[in-house]
């Protein structure tokens, strides 16, 4: 009975891992143009990408309005990564400065 109640209590931990972790996917868009970044960006954007694995619980997430309803973004400095959300896989479709991330 004890190895019964171990196995149960070493699972809930498990599942619950398993269930906050969303698979990140980047446009060939969102792609080309973290690969154009500098690389002090460039790889502050790698690691925002990294963070939304975790989502929903990611720090600095903003919930768009207007035509853009729908859709978050999370800045580094002056630059954004545009997503959206549906069911465990989160879509990057834009990434860019901060005067060009909020157009269509």
């Amino acid at each position: 009975m004890q190895g019964a109640q171990s196995a149960i209590l070493t699972c809930i931990p498990d599942a619950w891992i398993l269930k906050s972790m969303v698979t990140v996917k980047l446009t060939p868009e969102a792609a080309a143009q973290v690969e154009r970044l500098g690389e002090p960006i460039h790889r502050r954007v790698r690691a925002i990408v990294k963070r939304l694995e975790n989502w929903p619980a990611v720090s600095g997430v903003k919930r768009l309005s207007g035509k853009l309803a729908g859709w978050y973004r999370i800045r580094t400095g002056d630059y954004r990564v545009r997503f959206h959300v549906q069911g465990d896989e989160v879509t990057v479709d834009k990434i860019g400065h901060r005067r060009d991330v909020y157009e269509n």
